[in-house]
């Protein structure tokens, strides 16, 4: 009996329904708004402020309350809702009448609002005494009637509502880094960001001081040296304790060697072993910067390096322009060596940077999370700069430049990461690099012409104590240069943060066109102790004013929410969508092939579908 042709395998109906429900999901998400998300940078160890206004979410809940509800709301009543919400707790106000199911009916509606366009609403937000009710309330089901009619029922479901509505107002936070250096608490801030609540929703790109940090941590000896001098400059030697770093050597050598009434340079530290420690560290700083710059010249350093010219002031008693004459540890014939008790020193220190455990649970989340730049939505993420000319060009470092720098120094710290993670050796020359990533002028996380540290702490002529910023700030003034930056990124604006305004001189954040937006924190006392942080929501791109933390205390005594003040950057006549944004772009092609592959699978089971179509 002849054999019957063979018929095409069909494909199973499993597949189709598999490949429908992707096609649906992307469909749901390309269609879905736009995540609210948090710019803020420049945080330098504020960790107890930072909490506290991250506690407040930087101002959202009314935002996000005036957006979920009828236009019909006044502000007024809108302001009560949140007092409620921030209370988690209702009460009776004489001039807004809104009884607790009135109350409630509200709540539910914010909550609807941020979790719609949830990929999955998960019920794990909702504490389990009420969470069946709460989700019978989103779905628009029936209740029962104590819910509304029971005060204490209903009392314990709007504080209930109120916590779910605070866990869900933020969706992503966008750290535009420097954590480290200045305050007293980088570690706090940083255990907050890679806490379970907060890790997966932060996307994390790295400062000059994390670079420090990070750099140190790697092996550079000049930067174990620098970050610690900065640390010891705040005295912040509580800090250092929770670290478990050892620094009995190094303060007993300083005490001995650079006694704090010989110190008289401009040393900041308050306590007398804090500027014998700054002194010393400063030093053995200098020495192996100078030679980091003769190792590496194509770096272009030479004017930093300052020891053979205090070496021949102090041996020709040429003295006059500086104000301290205190060096005992460097040699007139070769300024740049160390002691024998120095280069002991130091080694010790590097020794306990790259191996110590604490630091590394600190910085395995920089590593791991930290990038070079980030893009988010429409928008690129920098800490500082895309190095620049004059002339409204991006600048050539190591043979690139632009996207391709950023690239590449990402690689390098990638690299530099994972060898510190296992505790292999790393190459001299990914050391080096971190060096100059942290103050070389054409660094994109540095920026100036100069880190002058040597001329600040020792040269009485404040001329030149100047540290010139190059040309971002200007060409970023340009439209050319916006141009070429949207240009060579693929996004519509850019954020960076790393040099603070002051908004008290009328200075915005935000370029007139919304491309160019900074958003450095202030956090620290040096700079205004006032500064900014963003906001973006599927209605709304505003920035906020943030705090002093004299305001935060006061309103913290007085139960109320600290002051803020808005500048309204950009705003959109229907809310923003997924689909709407450069990832949007990536889901869209997804979703075509998806549909492709649907439709090939559906004739090949004979199924058509005439009015499917892409």
């Amino acid at each position: 009996m002849p054999s019957l042709p063979k018929q095409p395998r069909k494909i199973r109906v499993s597949e189709i329904d598999r490949l429908s429900c992707k096609l649906l999901e992307l469909d749901h998400e390309l269609n879905s708004n736009i995540p609210t998300t948090l710019w803020i940078s420049d945080l330098h160890g504020e960790g107890d402020r930072f909490k506290s206004i991250l506690r407040g979410r930087f101002g959202m809940l009314y935002q996000t309350c005036k957006e979920a509800l009828p236009n019909t709301f006044s502000s007024e009543k809108i302001q009560y809702l949140t007092k409620i919400i921030r209370k988690q707790s209702y009460f009776q106000d004489n001039v807004i009448r809104m009884d607790m199911q009135d109350v409630i009916l509200c709540l539910v509606g914010v909550l609807k609002y941020k979790l719609t366009n949830r990929g999955s609403q998960d019920n794990e937000i909702f504490r389990p005494e009420f969470r069946d009710t709460i989700s019978r309330l989103l779905a628009g089901q029936p209740v029962p009637d104590p819910i509304f009619e029971e005060k204490i029922i209903s009392d314990r479901l709007i504080s209930h509502l109120s916590h779910t509505i605070r866990q869900v107002l933020l969706d992503r936070i966008q750290v535009l880094g420097d954590v480290f250096d200045r305050g007293p608490q980088p570690d706090k801030i940083l255990r907050i960001l890679s806490s379970s609540f907060y890790r997966n929703m932060v996307d994390y790109v790295y400062g000059n001081h994390d670079i420090l940090w990070m750099g140190a941590a790697a092996g550079n000896q000049s930067l174990v040296a620098e970050a610690l001098r900065i640390t010891c400059r705040y005295d912040h030697f509580e800090f250092l304790d929770r670290l478990r770093f050892n620094t009995s050597k190094l303060a007993e050598f300083a005490e001995s060697t650079y006694p704090v009434e010989l110190a008289t340079g401009n040393f900041k530290a308050k306590t007398d072993k804090g500027r014998s420690m700054e002194k010393a560290l400063a030093i053995i700083q200098f020495k192996l910067e100078e030679k980091t710059i003769a190792d590496f010249p194509h770096y272009e350093m030479e004017s930093r390096l300052w020891l053979d010219r205090l070496a021949q002031m102090l041996q020709s008693g040429d003295t006059q322009g500086l104000n301290d004459t205190h060096f005992p540890t460097v040699d007139h014939n070769n300024p740049g060596r160390l002691t024998p008790e120095e280069k002991s020193i130091i080694d010790d220190l590097t020794q306990q940077f790259t191996t110590n455990s604490h630091l590394q649970r600190l910085l395995h989340f920089l590593f791991t999370k930290g990038k070079s730049y980030h893009i988010q939505n429409n928008f690129l993420n920098i800490h500082a700069l895309v190095p620049s000319t004059a002339e409204g060009e991006f600048e050539e470092f190591l043979g690139r430049k632009g996207k391709n720098l950023l690239a590449f120094i990402q690689e390098t710290i990638t690299r530099v990461g994972e060898n510190y993670l296992a505790g292999r050796a790393q190459q001299k020359e990914d050391q080096a690099l971190f060096f100059y990533l942290w103050c070389g002028p054409k660094s994109p996380f540095f920026g100036k012409h100069a880190m002058k540290t040597f001329e600040r702490y020792f040269l009485i002529d404040k001329k030149t104590h100047a540290e010139r910023s190059l040309f971002w700030k200007d060409n970023m003034e340009t439209d050319s240069f916006k141009k070429k930056m949207q240009l060579e990124f693929g996004v519509q604006r850019v954020i960076f943060g790393h040099t603070p305004v002051d908004y008290k001189k009328g200075v915005q954040m935000a370029s007139k066109d919304g491309v160019a937006i900074n958003v450095d924190g202030g956090f620290a006392a040096a700079y205004y102790n006032r500064g900014h942080s963003l906001v973006h929501t599927p209605h709304q791109l505003y920035g906020i004013i943030l705090p002093t933390p004299d305001e935060i205390k006061e309103a913290e005594r007085k139960l109320e929410s600290a002051p803020l003040d808005i500048e309204l950057i950009d705003e959109f006549r229907h809310p923003m969508k997924i689909k709407d944004t450069i990832a949007g772009k990536t889901l869209a092609k997804e979703r075509d092939s998806i549909m492709q592959q649907l439709l090939h699978c559906a004739e090949q089971n004979g199924f058509h579908s005439p009015s499917v179509k892409l």
